[in-house]
């Protein structure tokens, strides 16, 4: 073979290499039908938890600048980790009864400590007097449940770093894998054991450094939606306006991820609820988060919030989950204290208004117009868990909801009959079900 057919086979073997890793690079993605899927899920469970929720500070950070007796002491909480109250069967059931459609754990937070079985690391559960599988009880709790199961990874790793004898930093060259090949090797191997360890897994939440993570995640596991690392994820802050696409905002209840026992400041069930509210109207899912305490229980304060949220999502759920945004999030109404969201259904077939704001009195009969939509012949009006044909105690009362078209919008007239506390008292948004309406010239 002379020197040009030599040239030519090598050029188009370039060639063919390039041809073939564009091809691959643009099958690794997230599948659109499992994006939808995603979408449909609306709401989901986060969970921090580590080593270092037994002295109730921030998870991992607190390792950042940290002294060398800090730092090896931190990493002897291992030895003390012991969380003999856990019941993951409980916290599923919970979950499940607040609304939420899937789970994301954080298997491995920046620490390194690992909440799962792997031969990577002695840093790991099986290592603490514990020395169970949290993630594989876990996975088996919610899964009963029906719940989808997502894994939240830190490619940061400060354990795997003072190993190296490298500073603890998520800023430095060095703490990022893809200038750290030992680094990166031994994330691709704890991926790999948490993506081939537990069955099918669907979410996968990388806080860090995505590249040659993701890329291996769809090839282990297809169908798995990567959220952090392949679509926007807004953390503790909602957009002004609808993202494009499918996105997950994610929130503590409080002040901090982890477990706080004290000095924190816990967000009302009410402004929970209507941050899913104003997350599912702007096409995103909630991602709410909870911290375990050390012994592994659920702070009361936080499945007090939990409880609220499920009583509200037993009577709403239908307006949140499955649900895309209508053709404007928000109207305002003439009672400037009420915010009206609006969801409508993937099919189009109905739109929920979900008033928040000011509490909504029970038996008390309210009116709106909704200027980006008027009824058709086949539209019907409903409060969500309501059937509109009794108010309790009230005989005399014709609790059905009224509605006609007017040059301003839609007109709706509802009465709220559900008895949800003893006391009629009920501080959270109330949802009106709109069947076949239809959008108007004077949405905006």
């Amino acid at each position: 073979m002379n020197p040009r057919q030599v040239a030519r086979l090598l050029s188009n073997a370039v060639i063919g290499a390039l041809t073939l890793g564009l091809t691959l690079s643009a099958l690794a993605a997230n599948r659109p039908e499992r994006v939808e899927w995603f979408r449909d899920l609306g709401f989901g469970l986060f969970i921090h938890w580590s080593v270092d929720s037994q002295l109730g500070i921030v998870i991992s950070h607190s390792l950042v600048g940290a002294s060398p007796d800090y730092t090896e002491r931190f990493f002897r909480l291992r030895d003390t980790f012991d969380p003999q109250d856990f019941q993951p069967q409980r916290w599923a059931r919970l979950a499940k009864l607040a609304g939420m459609n899937y789970l994301v754990f954080t298997t491995k937070h920046h620490s390194g400590f690992c909440l799962f079985e792997t031969r990577t690391t002695d840093f790991n559960i099986l290592r603490t007097p514990y020395g169970r599988d949290i993630t594989r009880a876990l996975v088996e709790a919610f899964r009963r449940e029906g719940l989808a199961i997502g894994f939240y990874f830190s490619p940061d790793d400060f354990h795997f770093l003072h190993r190296q004898g490298l500073a603890i930093s998520r800023d430095a060259p060095h703490a990022n894998p893809t200038n750290n090949p030992a680094l990166m090797r031994h994330n691709q191997a704890q991926l790999r054991e948490l993506l081939t360890q537990y069955g099918r897994i669907d979410v996968l939440f990388l806080d860090g450094e995505p590249a040659g993570l993701k890329e291996l995640a769809w090839e282990l596991q297809p169908d798995i939606v990567v959220t952090r690392g392949e679509m926007k994820t807004p953390e503790e802050r909602l957009p002004g306006q609808p993202l494009p696409g499918a996105w997950e905002a994610c929130f503590p209840m409080g002040t901090q991820w982890h477990y706080k026992p004290t000095n924190e400041r816990y967000r009302s069930g009410k402004q929970l609820i209507e941050m899913l509210i104003e997350t599912r109207a702007k096409g995103g899912n909630l991602l709410l988060n909870i911290g375990p305490t050390p012994d592994g229980i659920i702070p009361p304060e936080q499945e007090a919030r939990l409880r609220e949220i499920a009583a509200w999502m037993f009577i709403n759920r239908e307006a949140i989950h499955g649900t895309r945004p209508w053709v404007v999030t928000t109207e305002e109404q003439v009672n400037r204290d009420t915010e009206v969201w609006f969801t409508q259904a993937r099919d189009g077939s109905a739109v929920y208004a979900l008033v928040a704001g000011a509490p909504w009195p029970w038996g008390t009969r309210r009116e709106f117009v909704f200027a980006s939509m008027k009824a058709t012949e086949r539209t019907e009006v409903s409060v969500l868990g309501e059937s509109g044909t009794e108010l309790e105690y009230r005989p005399e009362v014709n609790p059905r909801p009224h509605w006609r078209n007017t040059p301003q919008g839609l007109h709706v007239s509802a009465l709220r009959t559900k008895r949800v506390y003893n006391d009629y008292d009920w501080p959270n948004a109330v949802v009106l079900k709109l069947t076949h309406v239809e959008s108007t010239k004077n949405s905006p």
